[in-house]
Formats: structure tokens, sequence, C-alpha cells
């Protein structure tokens, strides 16, 4: 590839569920390879499935790449292609590379039945390439719709770089010719899709190691069709914290992620990293995750995913959140000042509304006989500080200590206790300013 061709990406799901974590690392790094390149991505509907694919999955892709600031420069649906899809498909019939065939489901599977009783791979023996012109006349004429493989040349052996995986190689004669439209006329995945690669000016496609074997048969069809396939790179798949591949993961969504206060930013910068050599870290920026982004990085090895992980990076990255980041899902009432004093004890920004109860009140404590008088001592100080604005945590703590004696443990716990109801939280010197001198002086009394 020429190194001054301008870098285009895709991702191409198929609206037939929501996004889960799979996908969404699927999304993101060819973003961010388009990002880091100046190249352009596409979202790509592969919806040629009428019966799964639904409308309402459409918008809550768009929806979901969206919240995660995966911002695209265009969309294509292959619903919208079919007339592409006829004429490319022509020319491989015309060129015999693309073949009828009218064996039933069952046929096949008895086919491959024999074939591995026989201790041979169940490979497709090509009985449709036997047809005479008279066969297929007769089995048109009883009804019979012929389904559609591609040809595979079984004397030109596959061939690629993965960026990824490393050097490929594959023997189609041990390969069956792949179906790529059924008898009712509908597309399969794989033709379609290097159809549209070519039209789309793909120049890489970043997916699963689970394609490896369709990119296999797809490479021949770049050639049958005229045309250099683009740069392949096939990820290890995600397991599940159990440390195998795990059905959970494939419910894990954008949905399910927002509703567990799960910030954006906290899922890209640990997809970002997830199966790499590079650490991953709480980046609430993708910039620097970006320009390390490197295929090179990337291990052979599972990836494991790991949503107590996510949970602290989501922690630490809310740590780093301002105020105007936050504002709208904040309570009512709250400032930039009743943000950053709760912020470093929240691990999700709806635990803000917790802590900001404490501020408004009403709090319940029920003070240790032995501090009561002390507590009453504390009002009376607190009534006495001249400028509330200024410090009065310490200026509090400071009289107290001087006048009772006490200090460490002795001195904040029952305050911390009587004025929040909490053994621990925000600092306080930030957290009695917002609780305010009236209040304040009521649950010292209380």
């Amino acid at each position: 590839m020429p190194l001054t061709q301008k870098i285009v990406t895709r991702f191409a799901p198929s609206p037939t569920g929501r996004l889960h974590v799979g996908n969404i690392r699927t999304a993101l790094h060819n973003w961010m390879w388009a990002q880091k390149t100046g190249g352009t991505f596409w979202l790509r509907i592969d919806d040629t499935d009428a019966e799964r694919s639904r409308e309402e999955h459409v918008e809550a892709i768009r929806a979901d790449l969206r919240w995660l600031g995966l911002a695209v420069d265009g969309e294509e649906r292959q619903s919208s292609r079919f007339a592409l899809y006829e004429r490319r498909f022509d020319e491989l019939v015309a060129s015999g590379r693309v073949y009828p065939a009218y064996e039933t489901q069952q046929e096949l599977e008895l086919k491959r039945k024999i074939l591995l009783g026989r201790g041979l791979p169940p490979i497709y023996d090509r009985a449709a390439l036997a047809l005479t012109d008279a066969d297929h006349a007769r089995l048109r004429a009883e009804g019979v719709a012929p389904h559609w493989r591609f040809k595979l040349d079984a004397n030109a052996p596959i061939e690629w770089a993965d960026l990824i995986r490393g050097p490929q190689k594959f023997d189609p004669a041990t390969m069956s010719d792949p179906v790529v439209r059924r008898a009712d006329g509908s597309w399969l995945y794989l033709l379609p899709s290097v159809i549209d690669d070519i039209d789309m000016g793909i120049t890489h496609v970043v997916r699963g190691e689970d394609h490896v074997s369709n990119t296999a048969a797809q490479l021949q069809m770049f050639q049958a069709l005229g045309a250099r396939p683009p740069a392949f790179a096939h990820e290890a798949l995600l397991t599940g914290s159990e440390g195998k591949l795990s059905k959970r993961l494939g419910s894990l969504g954008a949905e399910h992620f927002r509703e567990a206060g799960i910030e954006p930013q906290a899922i890209v910068a640990l997809l970002a990293r997830l199966g790499t050599s590079l650490p991953v870290e709480p980046v609430a920026d993708p910039a620097p995750l970006i320009e390390t982004f490197d295929f090179a990085r990337f291990g052979r090895a599972p990836a494991r995913f790991d949503e107590a992980e996510l949970a602290q990076i989501n922690a630490r990255i809310v740590h780093q959140l301002p105020f105007t980041r936050v504002a709208a899902r904040l309570p009512a009432g709250m400032d930039a000042a009743g943000w950053n004093a709760i912020r470093p004890n929240v691990a999700t920004v709806a635990e803000a509304a917790d802590w900001w109860a404490v501020v408004e009140g009403p709090v319940e404590a029920v003070p240790e006989a032995e501090d009561v008088a002390f507590l009453r001592e504390a009002a009376a100080t607190a009534a006495a500080i001249d400028d509330w604005s200024v410090d009065p945590w310490h200026n509090l703590t400071g009289a107290l200590k001087a006048s009772t004696g006490r200090k460490g443990k002795t001195l904040f716990l029952p305050l911390r206790r009587a004025l929040t109801g909490r053994d621990h939280g925000p600092d306080m010197a930030a957290l009695l300013p917002l609780i305010g001198r009236e209040r304040a002086i009521e649950r010292l009394l209380a």
C-alpha cells in the first residue's frame, strides 16, 4: 500500500441487537487508527438480513458511538446497495467464479457426516460443478432454486501479512467454496462486505480473530473482482474475568455501562489498551491513547475484560472530571465547590447525590455519651466563628483542640459523625462550608 494513500477504516455492525463490549472494542480501534493517521472512519450498517435487522438497533448503534465519542465521517447501509451487489455478482457468475448449487441443508449435512466418518475434512465436493445444462433446466423446472457459491482457486495459496497475527497462510484446497447467496436471493456476509470495501476505498479492516478464515476466502474475492485487498488486523478475542470466553460479554454493552454509571472515557481508556503491551491508564482525554496506538503492540493471547478493573478506572476518571463536564448530571443546587469537595469520594457521578444529601440534610447521628458535652462546646465555638467563609473547619478544630485537649480521632471523629452521619467521607475542610453555619450548629446540638 503506498504510504501516501489515505487511511480509510470502517465499523460494520449488523443491526440485529445492541452493541456489546467486543463490538465497541472493534469500533474503537478502527476509529483510533483513522484518527492517528488523519484518515476516515465509516459506519457501515450491514443490514442485508431484513428479517432480523431492526431500525431501533440502527438508532441505538449511532447513539452508542456518539456517547463513546467515536464520531463517524460518513455512513452507508447495505440495504441501499443491492444494485451494486447485483452488478458485481453478475460479473463473478460470468467469469465462472460464482456458481449455482442445489443441495439441501440435509444433503449437505449427510455429505459432511460421511466425510468425517472416513476421517476426511468436511469440504464441499463441488458436485454442482458437474451438473449439465439439462440438469440445471430440470431442477429449475421442478422449482428448485439454487444457492450460490464462490469458487476458490485451489491452486493459489492464500497468504497475507496480518498486522497483529503476522504472516498467515491458508491452503484453499482444504476449504469449502463459501455460499455467498441463499436460494431466496438474500446475501450472506462475505461477498457484499468485499464489494463494499472495494467501493468505499477501505484500506484497513480491524476485526476479531474469529474472522480469520473469512478473510482467507475474501482475499480471493478481492482478486476475482480485480481489486487490491485492504490490510487486515485480527485481534485476539476478549475473555471474561473468569479467564475463559464468557457469554456474559455478549450482554455487556453501552446501555449496561451507562446504567452502571460508567463514563465513556473509562470504557475507551480500558479497551484502547486491553490486549496490548501498554499499561491501562485512567486517561480522560483520548489523545494520548490515539498517539500510542500501534498494531505491533497487540498480543495474540486472549485479552481479559474485567468489570472490576473498569470500575476502578472509572472512579479514577471521575476524580478528574471538571464541574462543566458533569453539571447537567448533578443534583439541583450542587455547584462547582460542591462537586470539587465531593468528587474525590465518588466512584460514579451518580453517587454525588448521596453526598449532596449529606450536605443539605437532615442527617441522623446519635453521639456517644462521652461526646455530648464536647459537641455542645463545638456548637458554641462554631457560632462564635466570625467569618464562616474562611476555613471554618480548621478554625473550629483548632479552637476545640486548645480548649478541650482532644486531638486526633477523639477530636475529629465525633465532629464528622455529628455533621455528616458518616465515619468517612469528603475532606471536612471542603465540606463544612457547604453545610453552612446554621445547619452545622443544629447538627452539633442534636
